[in-house]
């Protein structure tokens, strides 16, 4: 059926559109280098009965329905791989209620992060997933994003409480509360979250807040060798400080960085650190991790309390993957996202570099080592057959390591269409139990098609 003609009849006229730059940026994606597939059509719905409505037609019709956040994850999640309607939920931006003495928020999907930190800044409180992009809650939650602060406060499945989702078929479902814990049946939101979009439609979020830490300390530690940084990152975590971020950068990505930013950080591997807490802790924690760094060949080790030195330090950690990108022009980035134990990081971020160099790729090694998740970027032609396929072996080789040790082939970006391969290799006995959940909230289809599963 012609999909616009009948959304007509579902949606106000103004809900829907056709524009090419739009239809143009909900089908491609500048952070990766996966194939462009357009959709139909869009719709922006302002309300969870406008999400309903949409798709109890699509589900009727065998439309293809794809949620959109920001479009900022980076395997293909909002990339519609069989066309149909691009769910834009950017409308639905509603921070609908802040209970500052429960440390819970309940907003709509829409809302970004920066967004709802800086209405938290008033009550003394923040949400603390950073992946380094002002994202949207709901696609954070869509893929279980963490990010840059997940060493101390975990990913999006450790601060979602409760959802209401539509399922394919247009049924809403709600689950979780506002209560920290609950042992009542099975965990359904844990469930939803990282479920990319393949099971529903988000129409709310109840999220757990943090305060806002006394005080904030963040610094860099540069080290002789990335195995070096990797040794001294572990040890850190072992020692049990409350250490609230722990990052690595290596000497490629500063020297990207410097060229984007105008830095003149040292280039050499790096790892980008924060303590907070008081005042007194985080100075007994500072000192602690000095001496461990320095223990670990550490060549400089500096610290900054004054906030805008701080954003500027994170600003440059969270835009490495961007500077890679700007190193290397007509290409786009192909990035891994492996987690080990934090005793096999050293040795794989080793095996990451080799394999790298060996293929003779121009890449990157960074990542939040403080729970074992490091990111490899090589930039590829996307249009070079052949150049595509070595990358891709490059990555798999990667998983590989990865997963001979215990590790998973994504710590945070999701499976989406470009580790579907790796899934089945690390949860092939699963994926069956996998596929009868996803017919029974999405018994059409509809929803993702070619996301987690072919």
């Amino acid at each position: 059926m012609d999909v616009l003609s009948g959304l007509r009849g579902v949606v106000p006229e103004d809900r829907i559109s056709t524009d090419g730059g739009e239809i143009s940026r909900h089908g491609t994606s500048v952070f990766t280098y996966h194939a462009s597939h357009l959709p139909d059509a869009l719709v922006y719905p302002e309300s969870r009965e406008e999400v309903v409505q949409v798709l109890r037609f699509a589900n009727e019709h065998g439309i293809p329905i794809v949620p959109f956040g920001e479009g900022s994850s980076l395997e293909a999640h909002t990339i519609p791989a069989h066309g149909g309607i691009s769910l834009d939920l950017g409308r639905m931006d509603g921070i609908l209620e802040i209970r500052s003495e429960d440390f819970v928020a309940r907003v709509q999907p829409g809302v970004t992060r920066e967004a709802l930190n800086e209405r938290l800044e008033e009550h003394g409180l923040f949400f603390p997933v950073d992946p380094g992009w002002d994202a949207s809650i709901g696609g954070m939650a869509g893929t279980n994003a963490s990010g840059t602060n997940a060493v101390r406060h975990g990913a999006m499945r450790d601060q979602v409480l409760g959802l209401e989702v539509v399922l394919g078929e247009g049924k809403i479902m709600r689950t979780g509360g506002m209560a920290m814990k609950s042992s009542a049946g099975y965990h359904l939101t844990s469930l939803f979250v990282g479920s990319e979009g393949t099971l529903g439609v988000f129409t709310e979020v109840l999220l757990r807040l943090q305060p806002i830490p006394e005080h904030i300390l963040a610094g860099r530690a540069v080290f002789p060798d990335i195995e070096a940084a990797g040794r001294a990152a572990g040890a850190v975590i072992q020692t049990g400080m409350q250490v609230g971020r722990i990052e690595l950068v290596d000497a490629r990505s500063v020297e990207a960085v410097n060229a984007l930013k105008g830095t003149d950080y040292a280039v050499a591997p790096t790892l980008f650190l924060e303590f907070s807490g008081s005042e007194a802790g985080v100075e007994s924690d500072v000192r602690t991790a000095r001496s461990i760094a320095e223990a670990h060949g550490c060549e400089d080790f500096d610290f900054e309390a004054d906030d805008e030195a701080r954003e500027k330090l994170w600003e440059a950690r969270h835009e490495a993957g961007l500077a890679i990108r700007d190193l290397n022009p007509g290409k786009k980035p192909m990035t891994t996202d492996v987690c080990v134990p934090l005793s096999d990081l050293p040795g794989a971020l080793r095996h990451a570099r080799e394999t790298i160099e060996a293929a003779g790729f121009d890449g990157a090694i960074l990542g939040h080592v403080g729970d074992g998740n490091y990111h490899a970027v090589f930039p590829v032609d996307p249009d070079d057959a052949a150049e595509l396929e070595l990358a891709k072996s490059v990555n798999e080789r990667i998983v590989d390591h990865a997963l001979a040790r215990g590790g998973t082939c994504t710590g945070e970006h999701g499976i989406g269409s470009g580790k579907i391969g790796s899934l089945e290799k690390e949860h092939g006995d699963s994926l069956p139990f996998m596929r009868g959940i996803k017919r029974l909230a999405d018994p059409n289809g509809i929803m993702n098609p070619g996301k987690i599963f072919e």
